[in-house]
């Protein structure tokens, strides 16, 4: 029911589009006043993601950590899995963001027999990686819509993208693997039974509706032709805030299905699961240095304690300790003797 609920969502979606600007002809609210309206929630939800974490407590070092902490000289300790410097985080992270490291190293544990085993899960780093490099690329590609001319490593990444020459239009593989990676990760939530009993409703929302804005994309490529001369008249417009609004027959009901699939994900990104792009940089298990052994970190706003040393301990109970045999320090004339004038 989770995963009709979220089907049932998106096919609601592209039926509105369809019989907005296909049927409705509404191409200036769908063409103009919701790629607006979404820009606009895009940037208000991820600013205010971003300040309300940005402002939240972290009293301690909690960074997660593989590897050996940096500890005594003669131990060697790991310094991109286990950081003490800012410099081991910048690497730390640099290898988080663009390789997914921690997620190379992520291990499944299932039940063999009698004993839990642990086995390998490159296939989900595999296919999360194919899926966020292909999203950057297609993302990359589609600024040929709103510039001109168009920028040199974006006509660069296109010829890349391509280079195989397979059919006309040319296929680029982002497409492939893009699909193909959504794909993956779809059949992986519905197949595997624990991913399947942790899922929610909104975990498939997020999927179709990624796999609905590449599905039209694709099919606006490579089946349903499109003028893309009125198409970039429309992205060259919006972003110099002179819409030049476009009949659908002249774009055909699919781009506007496009078109409101890829604003209704932009409104949607700030408020889900998927703004962990959004909180990747702020996370505290992340972007700390673990120095806790050379660094004391006190909570700045802990009240003042009044602490009893042991020292000061010894000095009101020494008789006392004597007496019943425990070991002190000083004896009682040597403290006499260190208070003494």
């Amino acid at each position: 029911m989770k995963l009709l609920y979220a089907l049932c969502g998106v096919v609601a979606l592209v039926a509105l589009a369809w019989l907005g600007a296909g049927l409705l002809r509404l191409e200036l609210v769908f063409g103009v006043v919701i790629p607006y309206v979404a820009f606009v929630l895009f940037l208000v939800g991820f600013t205010y993601r971003v300040i309300r974490w940005g402002r939240a407590a972290v009293p301690f070092r909690i960074p997660t950590t593989g590897g050996q902490q940096k500890s005594l000289p003669w131990i060697r300790h790991n310094r991109i899995g286990n950081p003490s410097t800012v410099a081991g985080v910048v690497g730390k992270m640099a290898l988080e963001l663009l390789f997914f490291r921690s997620l190379f190293y992520n291990t499944r544990a299932e039940k063999r027999g009698e004993a839990l085993g642990f086995g390998s899960a490159k296939w989900l780093w595999l296919g999360a990686l194919a899926f966020h490099w292909s999203l950057l690329v297609v993302a990359l590609r589609h600024l040929r819509l709103f510039f001109e001319p168009v920028p040199g490593f974006v006509l660069g990444l296109g010829a890349a993208d391509s280079f195989l020459q397979v059919g006309v239009p040319l296929l680029y593989l982002t497409d492939v693997l893009l699909l193909g990676a959504l794909t993956f990760l779809f059949l992986r939530r519905v197949v595997a039974p624990r991913i399947r009993y942790i899922s929610l409703s909104a975990d498939y929302f997020a999927l179709f509706l990624l796999i609905g804005v590449a599905l039209t994309g694709v099919l606006m490529r490579y089946f349903f032709k499109v003028d893309m001369v009125a198409v970039k008249e429309l992205t060259m417009g919006l972003v110099t805030l002179h819409p030049a609004i476009q009949p659908a027959t002249a774009l055909g009901p699919i781009f506007y299905i496009h078109l409101f699939l890829v604003s209704s994900l932009a409104a949607y990104f700030p408020w889900s699961k998927l703004m962990h792009a959004g909180g990747f940089f702020l996370a505290p298990t992340r972007n700390l240095p673990n120095n806790s052994r050379a660094k004391r970190h006190i909570n700045p706003w802990n009240p003042q304690v009044e602490t009893h040393s042991y020292a000061a301990y010894e000095d009101e109970f020494r008789e006392k300790m004597l007496k019943v045999g425990l070991p002190v320090e000083r004896l009682v004339d040597e403290a006499e003797e260190a208070v003494a004038p």
